[in-house]
């Protein structure tokens, strides 16, 4: 593998009313905020699909993991469009299949099954944070955890 990188973002799915698409965001706001605060950046989906010029730079030069809804793979096809490199890919059904007795319902408000899988996606990003990073993001970044 190649040096640690400084920061790594986080790309989930945008899946409105979707409840696999919740979880991926749960999931990212989970790590962002809580589980590596300093060692990612939350990058909206929607600000790189409208072109916005300072997501799709962060995208084009930082690592990238993504976290997709569905098998569309919005996240990481975006991402790649964008000139970015997707460390890891994962897809909410892959976490869902390993972990099937934690079926999310609710959209706006995912159930606790919901919560749970998010937790358990937001578990294995962190591991491959962990191995990507370098210990804090750059001073740049750290005061705005949302691209």
């Amino acid at each position: 593998m190649s040096e640690p990188t400084q920061c790594v973002l986080i790309v989930p799915c945008s899946g409105i009313g979707k409840p696999f698409g919740t979880v991926s965001r749960e999931a990212a706001y989970e790590v962002v905020e809580d589980l590596r605060p300093n060692q990612t950046h939350l990058v909206a989906l929607s600000r790189l699909v409208m072109g916005d010029v300072e997501a799709r730079t962060a995208v084009a030069t930082c690592p990238a993991i993504t976290l997709d809804g569905c098998k569309l793979a919005c996240a990481t096809k975006m991402v790649r469009e964008c000139g970015g490199s997707v460390m890891r890919g994962f897809a909410v059904l892959d976490v869902y299949r390993r972990h099937r007795d934690l079926k999310p319902h609710g959209i706006a408000r995912l159930n606790d099954g919901g919560l749970k899988l998010a937790h358990a996606l937001a578990t294995e990003v962190t591991a491959v944070v962990d191995s990507l990073v370098a210990p804090s993001c750059p001073a740049e970044i750290k005061g705005n955890s949302h691209v």
